[in-house]
């Protein structure tokens, strides 16, 4: 994992200036305002509509602050408490920044409920970094990546979650939370120099402790 974990924030960042930073990247977001009217008419298949298009970002946005574990549940709490409160929204273009408030909520909640809090870089379960399950590399690494990106500012470790494990690009992110296309872009480049600098770090310290333990089993 040390040994690797270098050359992996090199694929994401690369990713990222290739496909999450560009203005004229091409936006897949569909004009939701109908849908959202809809939704506040009473029609339940189109907040169902508007629960596949924001899912990813519930997803994202609870990932950055509460345990893994528990991040499928609040999703679905998230939009429970959204549903009956839909009237209140009066403008239908803060829809997702709407949403990502009460998501955000949510994860306070989550603690001030007297719920134990875990470490956001406890172990997680094998195969899996995102709550989906993985099929190819192995999970140590991009476990250690999820828990470095953990560490960084809120700002940062939300829109990273968004773009790297829920696949949002990065005029989606902005177009769905209501941020500005130069605000997500900052957030991922600075996010990238930090999480980048975390797994240099960790990388040379575990190869320090590897000589360390080398050196110890030459010498008993």
């Amino acid at each position: 994992m040390a040994s690797t974990s270098g050359e992996s924030v090199e694929l994401l960042t690369a990713s990222l200036e290739r496909q999450a930073v560009n203005d004229q990247s091409v936006m897949d977001v569909s004009d939701d305002s109908q849908v959202i009217r809809a939704a506040q008419a009473g029609d339940r298949t189109a907040f169902g509509q508007l629960y596949d298009r924001y899912a990813r970002m519930v997803h994202g946005i609870l990932l950055a602050r509460v345990p893994l574990n528990d991040v499928d549940d609040l999703v679905q709490d998230v939009f429970l408490l959204a549903l009956p409160r839909l009237h209140t929204l009066r403008d239908v273009n803060r829809f997702g920044a709407w949403l990502a408030a009460i998501a955000r909520n949510r994860a306070t909640d989550y603690y001030r409920k007297g719920v134990d809090e875990v470490e956001l870089t406890d172990s997680l379960p094998e195969n899996q970094v995102d709550g989906h399950a993985k099929s190819s590399a192995p999970d140590a690494e991009p476990a250690a990546i999820l828990a470095a990106i953990r560490e960084l500012p809120e700002a940062y470790r939300e829109t990273l979650l968004l773009r790297l494990v829920e696949g949002m690009t990065g005029p989606e992110i902005a177009a769905r939370t209501g941020l500005t296309s130069g605000s997500v872009r900052v957030n991922l480049h600075r996010g990238m120099q930090q999480l980048r600098e975390k797994l240099t770090q960790s990388s040379r310290a575990a190869q320090a402790s590897s000589h360390i333990r080398e050196g110890q089993e030459e010498n008993p």
